[in-house]
Order: structure tokens, then C-alpha cells, then sequence
């Protein structure tokens, strides 16, 4: 079996599998779009949960949020499973690929076997579209890849179930109705109002506040628990930022780029200045990833880093704040 299903390397496995399932039922999306629709722009700080031995960190919604949102704003219905019995799981699956249904799996990371050694690690929300099987290997179209590859079935089953936090219990989801005609001016506002109402938010878990939470809290950590302790957050913090899915500086080129597409669609000109400024932003996120790695691996030797990066981050979140009062103004 191997269905009709194009493959699109994309930046970020959500966005890329809602994309790529969507085109497959004939309705044509960027990356972008899904994203924007999605409110896929987000953050928020877990202290109480830890994650690899470190805080929670994260600069994306739960794992399904994107692609829910955006389907739920343009009238599309979604069906998600998950499955006790691996043996159950892997039933339905090749129940969907014989009805000709491309489907996305939510799996972990760390034993796909086509991933290079420096992506693995223990993260288990990552996005796959499964389109076929032939000669006992599932056909996979993983979205960050620039090429198809295939699993066995064993090294699937392990991926679908794999343990440790956000285990993924045999997740498989698939679009089961799209409308004939979307309205995506109405759900590119509402993206847009639910990500400022998400970042602008009053509590201090998401959005800017948390951000500031995290960088007053840097100097904080170096002070009662060491640098090898705060290395190890600082670098859990900047791995959720640019590897776990492009989440900062990446994820703001692609709301970039989402805004560009937004402002002709919806013939709003300040949109399109709202862009530069985001992809700037998102320069500055990297430049701050750049002098975590540099701390991380004993490359900068200054008494007063530790406040500096502090400083850098309040300065992101000041800038983040002001955009999204003007991005939700615009809108």
C-alpha cells in the first residue's frame, strides 16, 4: 500500500503534518497559515515540572493545540485515537491505509531510527504522517526531513509508545471533513486575537510574564544552585527554544512569514510592518541561544553573564509585549 501523498519538508512537525494532510484533501495551506490560524506562538515556565532534570520550559501550546485550533477556526473536523493495545493501534492504522487516509501519529523521538544521533532525546511530541506500508515498513513522511523514509513495524510501535513525560498512547489523528469554502479572514483574526490574549495574559506561567519569570529567575538559580545546575537549565531552555521544533527564533520567522501572508489577505499594510518586527525579535532569541551555548560550554568566563542573559531576555519581553499590544490593535 503506499497512498498518493506529497511530501513538504516543513520547519515545525505540526505545522508540516496539518499542512501536508490538508493538501492531500485538496485544501492548499502554507506552514504559516496553519501556525498563525493556530496561535502556535506561545510560552510558558513549568518550575514544578521537570523535564530532563530541568524546568519546564516551553515556546509552544500542547502537543495538537496548532493543528486543532486551525481546524477548528476553518470549519474542519479532525478525528484523534489513541489506543491501549499496541496491537489495536497498529490494526487501525493499516485499517486507515487501506481507506486511502494518510495519517498523522504523534510519536517520541528519541528511537526513531532515521533521526541523527544529536536530535535524540527523550521528547514525545513529535508529528509523523504515516501513507503507506510495503514489504513490512511503514512509509513515513516526517515533515522536518527533507526525504520519506520508512519504520518497521516494531521500531513504530516503539515510537507510538514511548514513555516518560506526554507519553503519546498510540496517537493517530486524520482530517475527516473539510469544508468546500474556508473563511480564512475570520479565522486569521480570531489566530491572532487568541495568541496576544495568550501572550499578553495576566498570569505568570504564559506568555510575557513568564519570559520575565525565567530571566529574573537566572541569576537566581547561579546564586543557590551552581553554575553546573544552571548550565543544565540554561541549556534545557535554549534545547525547547531551537531544537524542540524551532520554538524561539524560528517560531517568530514563521509568524513572520504568517503576517506577510495575513496582511495581503486581509489588506492590512500595518500587518506587514508587524512582520519585520517579529522576525527581528526572533534575531534577537537567536543571539540570546548563541550566548547560552557559549555559557553551556564554557566559552564565556564573565563574572556578570549570568545577569547579562537575565537583561537579555527582560529585553526580549518588553519588545514581545509591545508587539503583541500593536499586532492586537491592528487587528
Amino acid at each position: 500500500m503506499k497512498l498518493n501523498f506529497e511530501h513538504h519538508q516543513t520547519a515545525h512537525c505540526e505545522n508540516g503534518v496539518a499542512s501536508n494532510l490538508l493538501l492531500n484533501k485538496g485544501l492548499k495551506l502554507s506552514e504559516p497559515m496553519i501556525f498563525g490560524i493556530g496561535s502556535g506562538l506561545f510560552f510558558v515556565y513549568l518550575p514544578f515540572l521537570k523535564v530532563n532534570f530541568a524546568p519546564g520550559f516551553s515556546y509552544r501550546p500542547m502537543p495538537g493545540a496548532i493543528f486543532s485550533k486551525a481546524a477548528k477556526r476553518l470549519g474542519i473536523k479532525i478525528k484523534r485515537v489513541k489506543f491501549s493495545n499496541p496491537q489495536e493501534a497498529q490494526k487501525a492504522l493499516e485499517k486507515n491505509l487501506e481507506n486511502n487516509i494518510p495519517t498523522g501519529l504523534q510519536v517520541g523521538v528519541f528511537n526513531l531510527t532515521y533521526f541523527p544521533e544529536e536530535y535524540k532525546f527523550h521528547f514525545n511530541a513529535h508529528n509523523l504522517v504515516v501513507y503507506g506500508k510495503e514489504n513490512g515498513r511503514f512509509l513515513i513522511s516526517d515533515p522536518v526531513m527533507d526525504y520519506t523514509t520508512s519504520l518497521s513495524e516494531a521500531e513504530l510501535e516503539k515510537v507510538r509508545y514511548a514513555k516518560g513525560a506526554l507519553p503519546p498512547k498510540g496517537h493517530m489523528y486524520y482530517p475527516t471533513y473539510i469544508p468546500e469554502n474556508v473563511n480564512l479572514e475570520e479565522a486569521i483574526k480570531k489566530g491572532i486575537k487568541d495568541t496576544c490574549k495568550n501572550m499578553l495574559a495576566p498570569v505568570p506561567l504564559i506568555g510575557v510574564k513568564a519570559m520575565r519569570w525565567v530571566a529574573r529567575n537566572i541569576p537566581k538559580w547561579a546564586e543557590k544552585k551552581g553554575t553546573k545546575v544552571t548550565n543544565h537549565y540554561l541549556g534545557q531552555l535554549i534545547r525547547m527554544q531551537e531544537e524542540i521544533g524551532t520554538g524561539g527564533g524560528g517560531f517568530r520567522f514563521i509568524y513572520g512569514a504568517f503576517l506577510q501572508e495575513a496582511s495581503v489577505i486581509l489588506k492590512n499594510d500595518e500587518l506587514k510592518e508587524l512582520s519585520k518586527e517579529i522576525t527581528a525579535i526572533g534575531d534577537l532569541w537567536r543571539d540570546f541561544a548563541v550566548d547560552i551555548a557559549r555559557v553551556y560550554k564554557n566559552r564565556n568566563s564573565k563574572s556578570n553573564i549570568y545577569n547579562e542573559l537575565s537583561k537579555s531576555m527582560l529585553h526580549i519581553a518588553d519588545l514581545e509585549e509591545a508587539f503583541y499590544k500593536k499586532l492586537r490593535k491592528a487587528i
